[in-house]
């Protein structure tokens, strides 16, 4: 059994050159992450005004807030660099949401 980092296998799994790429694209990650978790509550509040947090507005919320984050996530790749491994991670990531789609009868 082989001691191998964390960092290590997800280079290898992610395909990446060095750990530092490793490093850049988990903190585009958290960069994406803090992003949404902060417009939140100013999305929230334009959407129902002063009344506060309602189920509906936290559905649409959540409805809403995938398009986005997507597009957080290839601005900050583009950012720090990682433009085309972003690029490919969302390519991947809606053939996989649309074969998943397409299996249900």
């Amino acid at each position: 059994m082989t001691n191998t980092s964390w960092l290590e296998k997800l280079r290898l799994r992610w395909k990446l050159d060095s750990l530092r790429q490793v490093l850049i694209v988990l903190l585009v990650f958290a960069c994406t992450g803090f992003t949404v978790f902060f417009i939140k509550r100013p999305f929230l509040h334009f959407l129902v005004g002063a009344q506060g947090d309602t189920l509906t507005a936290s559905v649409l919320y959540y409805i809403l807030i995938l398009p986005l984050y997507n597009l957080l996530l290839l601005a900050y790749g583009f950012l720090f660099g990682q433009f085309d491994f972003f690029w490919n991670f969302e390519k991947r990531f809606f053939q996989r949401l649309l074969k998943f789609k397409k299996r249900k009868p």
